[in-house]
């Protein structure tokens, strides 16, 4: 005959073991989200930071990549900003830069996870330029004028960059000093830019090169493959079109 089942059976040890690992993870989790939440930087919860303005609206997401010379580092309204971005202003910390910001970044910024923006010489984004994750935009560069000194002990070259309002910069891209990016520019992802890029281009490559241009009285040049975009319907918030774009309101994914 079947013997009695005994409830403290050898298998209570190994079912008791892992619902305490799961109570665990979901532990670690919703600590994680709370600390996440905490450790966001916004206007109301600057935390240790001191930017020179941080707009309505706009968040830092836990944790951040290197910041420093936040006193010259402007952010508008509504940016989005990603987990483990860097924003620097200077070389190196604690240096003074004068009265006016070197870093402006306009209303409705985003910048994707991973993200390097370095200035010391003025660099500004306009309205609404959505970065894909592991942006790099410089105003600096390394010099090769000693042949016979290391590269990196050689000092580097400085220009102003410019993104238009209204741009895109796609994963990887990389904006270099002295680039002046017009409006509503797409830059492919891998991207390596320098120089101007006129209005509503679309550039691509290493260095980048102009692969397709809106024109005024053709239309897109060369034309379009796909669809005919269908504008954004009035009412529709910047939170909105975010989720449309399956950006998530947190940035880090």
């Amino acid at each position: 005959m079947p013997k009695n089942r005994n409830t403290f059976s050898s298998d209570a040890p190994a079912a008791l073991a892992a619902w305490g690992r799961r109570a665990a993870s979901r532990a670690v989790h919703r600590g994680w989200r709370y600390i996440q939440r905490a450790g966001a930087v916004t206007a109301d919860r600057p935390g240790p930071y001191r930017f020179g303005r941080i707009g309505a609206g706009t968040r830092l997401a836990f944790p951040l990549g290197t910041v420093f010379g936040e006193r010259w580092i402007e952010l508008g309204e509504h940016c989005i900003i990603g987990e483990q971005v860097t924003l620097t202003a200077g070389m190196m910390p604690d240096l003074d830069l004068g009265p006016d910001p070197v870093l402006r970044l306009g209303n409705g910024v985003v910048l994707g996870r991973g993200s390097h923006v370095v200035a010391s010489a003025p660099v500004t984004f306009g309205n609404d330029v959505f970065c894909g994750p592991y942006v790099y935009v410089t105003s600096d560069n390394h010099s090769y004028d000693d042949p016979d000194q290391p590269i990196g002990r050689q000092w580097p070259r400085s220009a102003p960059v410019t993104i238009g309002s209204g741009s895109w910069l796609g994963t990887g891209a990389v904006i270099l000093p002295g680039a002046r990016l017009g409006r509503n520019v797409v830059v492919a992802a891998g991207a390596v830019v320098r120089g101007e890029v006129l209005d509503h281009a679309v550039v691509a490559g290493a260095p980048a090169k102009v692969v397709r241009r809106w024109e005024a009285a053709t239309g897109w040049v060369p034309p379009l493959r796909t669809p005919t975009p269908r504008p954004v319907p009035d009412g529709v918030t910047h939170e909105q079109l975010l989720a449309v774009a399956d950006l998530p309101g947190e940035p880090g994914a």
